[in-house]
């Protein structure tokens, strides 16, 4: 007999369907996981059978085989440890076959048989919901999962609870929908003395969702009118906090499914990677430009990050998506941000200034503002100088 099991693989922000069969058969003692997974799924064997040893249960002396199907579709994750514990159970009559038929599993299990949470669950949810299944997930991420409307949840502390509960000897509570976040304190523009020019740029900027440069000395409060700009952006509406959500979700950043109406802000250093900003990796996880999605990225000492990280932008920029290319698949996450940078008008930062600057202007300031190619800035609407800080301004922050 073959038990089955549904669960999902992640591509991006898709959730595809995967069927974890098991079989047991006669032969020599062994127990395989084929189907592509990756070294988290393999590994997923001795914390099954640690998992159920807690229980006080142990495999039976035969091949133990589970494949994840489709084979040709790479799996990636810790999230197939609870349908393959599940598929086991059930190949051993210990779980009935009807009573998880109808739900998708995902979660990942501990040494003591507890099932911890793993990136994902809202899409894991959405899907579900789609085929009209239940879910079966960690307690830890039962909120996040209630997001999704009219999905059976079974949000299971432990292996030994999930069992009681599908045997109907007991019944785990329902979730209740995480909590929607106020809009965290931000920088506020009351806090910029001064700069009334590049104050209005920023205004038209959120008005008409335009990218930004500002262009300006040290000290000028570049980087603190860029922290502003989520303050005078609207909320996020339902929808698209709910779509900033499931890219947090596949990130692993939704903590106890807390979903927040506040507009994303993402600050990377100029030391950032390519794939850090754009996705990728060995396994692919969205870039900075995707957890902005819906909100604003902001790229301080512009020239300082690598020619080619910058350039990576340009299409994101342009479509509103990321499309990470790997030989065995394709990811795409979305990436409608608006573009915030600042930057200094040359290397020593003090161009035009008799005092401080260097004796090598205006080459010093050709040099390193070809850093940023014209492509890129191109994609940049609002170009606008920042003045430096008089003395004035200067000595009125004094206490």
């Amino acid at each position: 007999m073959v038990a089955l099991v549904s669960t999902v693989a992640y591509l991006g922000l898709e959730a595809r369907a995967v069927e974890v069969q098991c079989q047991i058969a006669p032969g020599l003692p062994a127990f395989r996981v084929v189907g592509l997974p990756d070294k988290a799924v393999g590994e997923s064997r001795e914390r099954v059978h640690s998992a159920l040893a807690a229980l006080g249960l142990a495999l039976p002396p035969k091949r133990i085989t589970v494949n994840l199907s489709p084979a040709d579709l790479p799996k990636e994750g810790s999230h197939y440890d609870l349908p393959i514990a599940l598929a086991l159970l059930a190949a051993m009559g210990v779980v009935d076959l009807e009573a998880i038929a109808d739900y998708v599993a995902v979660g990942e299990l501990a040494l003591d048989g507890r099932v911890i949470a793993s990136p994902g669950v809202l899409l894991a949810a959405l899907h579900a919901s789609g085929i009209e299944k239940g879910l079966i997930c960690p307690a830890a991420q039962g909120a996040e999962a209630r997001w999704a409307s009219g999905v059976e949840i079974v949000a299971a502390p432990d292996l030994i609870s999930l069992l009681n509960h599908l045997k109907g000897t007991m019944r785990l509570a329902v979730p209740e929908p995480g909590e929607v976040e106020l809009p965290p304190r931000r920088a506020d523009l009351k806090q910029v003395k001064g700069q009334e020019t590049a104050k209005r740029a920023l205004e038209i900027a959120a008005a008409g969702g335009h990218n930004l440069l500002m262009i300006g000395p040290p000290g000028a409060g570049k980087s603190l009118m860029a922290s502003c700009l989520p303050g005078i952006l609207p909320e996020l509406t339902p929808a698209e906090a709910l779509e900033a959500s499931l890219v947090a979700s596949v990130a692993g950043l939704l903590e106890e499914g807390r979903i927040s109406r506040a507009r994303p802000f993402r600050s990377p250093h100029h030391s950032a990677s390519m794939a850090a900003l754009t996705g990728g990796g060995l396994k692919v996880r969205p870039g900075e430009v995707s957890l902005a999605h819906l909100g604003v990225l902001f790229l301080d000492e512009l020239p300082e990050f690598q020619r080619a990280v910058l350039d990576s932008l340009r299409q994101p920029l342009e479509t509103g998506e990321v499309t990470v290319a790997r030989a065995n698949a394709h990811v795409t996450f979305p990436a409608r941000v608006q573009l915030i940078a600042a930057m200094n008008p040359c290397r020593c930062g003090h161009l035009g200034d008799p005092a401080l600057g260097c004796s090598r202007a205006p080459r010093c300031a050709g040099d390193y503002q070809s850093k940023v190619s014209g492509p890129l800035l191109d994609r940049i609407d609002l170009h606008v100088e920042v003045d430096p800080v008089s003395a004035t301004l200067r000595s009125a922050r004094l206490p």
